[in-house]
């Protein structure tokens, strides 16, 4: 599929349309607008969305045969929300931009987001999936299965290639889509390579996106790539940025439960520090099993600072030589469990780690970069740094090897944060298996 040239004409959808759009690149703006649902011919007419008082305005024919784009069915209606009963409650819509719409992660993430699951059964969403030049008929097929899964508060879905249209007043961006780290890569040029996209969509959020948007970087190394996008972005508060590193809470809470022959609701307080690499920290020194310090149920302390952190790491590559596939399902629930970690007020003496910028953090550890660190929300999308945490002489050597692999990769993207020439010197090779 390629994307249709849209008459300039066209006004911006309000709030409360309903419609799959497709997004021209050549437009200076993210426009919505829907395609008529004729026949497939070359010459498909296209019309703009418009509410039920204002006029509609006819679109330029499209003659390129590789611009033939279609609509379909619901998505292509307009309508009021608040004309609606049922819908007159409904908080007002908010714009999510997702990138990498078409990957696996997305192909889990989108249906959870459409449902309700994540932002609540009133809070009405608009889409705005984000892919390549090679993904658009991916994403296509993405808009059919949303269109076809008839979810109620899934108001707009837009499809598109240019950050600049896609970020467009977005109040929440799921940074997925990276490159994978391909065979004889090197961890520096891996750094480089993801770098550049995260450079460049961070200026494309600081030009376009809310002003007080929340963006959560799933895509690898993502400490560093939610480091390089926050540096290109200086009109967005950087506390705003997270490093997914969620899914590796996820796992130890698991590992900690089985090991102390419990359910993992009984395991809280798990924070995991630092990088989303083979350096992380996951602190069983402050987590709880039913209320209970961890060294107090799991007497066991080689098995915790050998096996369990070991286990944690090499999770996602033991997943992939099961299944064949990497862990795609799993990561797409814990970017739910992290957003729903910032739109939930935390439970009264219990915390969640995300990765977020150090400066003013009470810990001691180097500020400019973004570290995994234990917080607290009150369910406004803002956070705290949890104060009452304890450490001990193994959980500080652990933690300094970490933030000196962090410091190490942040003087290696130099270049893309406007910090001079890179240096590359970083202490060793610490994707995680499940990465590669």
């Amino acid at each position: 599929m390629a994307v249709a040239e849209l008459n300039p004409t066209c006004s911006k959808s309000l709030l409360y349309s309903s419609q799959v759009s497709f997004i021209s690149r050549n437009l200076p703006r993210h426009r919505h607008c829907a395609f008529a649902p004729l026949h497939r011919t070359q010459h498909a007419r296209i019309s703009c969305s418009v509410a039920p008082n204002e006029v509609q305005v006819q679109a330029v024919q499209n003659k390129d045969p590789k611009s033939k784009s279609d609509c379909y069915g619901v998505f292509c209606l307009t309508y009021d929300l608040k004309a609606e009963e049922e819908t007159r409650s409904w908080k007002k819509l908010i714009n999510i931009a997702v990138s990498g719409a078409a990957g696996m992660i997305s192909n889990h993430l989108l249906f959870k987001l459409a449902s309700g699951e994540v932002f609540g059964p009133d809070q009405p969403i608009a889409l705005k999936l984000l892919g390549s030049e090679r993904s658009l008929q991916a994403l296509e097929g993405v808009a059919m299965e949303l269109e076809d899964s008839l979810f109620p508060l899934l108001r707009e879905v837009s499809i598109g290639i240019d950050p600049y249209e896609v970020f467009q007043d977005a109040e929440w961006a799921l940074l997925i889509g990276a490159k994978p780290r391909g065979p004889g890569m090197e961890r520096a040029g891996l750094l480089d390579i993801n770098g550049q996209i995260f450079a460049g969509q961070g200026k494309a959020i600081n030009a376009v996106a809310s002003r007080n948007v929340k963006v959560i970087v799933v895509g690898n190394p993502c400490n560093t790539n939610a480091l390089i996008c926050l540096k290109n972005a200086p009109n967005i508060p950087a506390k705003n940025f997270h490093a997914l590193t969620r899914l590796d809470e996820n796992r130890a809470k698991c590992q900690l439960a089985l090991k102390a022959g419990v359910f993992y609701d009984k395991v809280s307080n798990m924070t995991i520090w630092g990088n989303h690499s083979t350096t992380q920290v996951p602190d069983f020194l402050n987590a709880r099993i039913d209320g209970l310090p961890v060294k107090d149920v799991i007497k066991d302390q080689k098995w915790l600072e050998e096996e369990f952190t070991e286990k944690i790491q090499k999770r996602g590559g033991v997943l992939i030589q099961k299944w064949g596939r990497s862990s795609a399902a799993s990561t797409a629930v814990s970017i739910v469990d992290a957003i729903r970690s910032l739109i939930t007020p935390t439970p009264k003496g219990d915390w969640f780690s995300t990765g977020v910028y150090t400066n003013g953090n009470p810990y001691g550890i180097a500020e400019d970069i973004v570290f995994s660190m234990p917080c607290r929300s009150n369910g406004d999308g803002d956070y705290e740094l949890v104060k009452d945490v304890i450490f001990d002489d193994y959980l500080r050597q652990r933690i300094a090897k970490t933030e000196a692999e962090l410091l190490a990769e942040k003087r290696c993207v130099a270049h893309l944060t406007g910090e001079g020439i890179a240096v590359c010197d970083l202490p060793g090779d610490t994707m995680l298996p499940g990465e590669m």
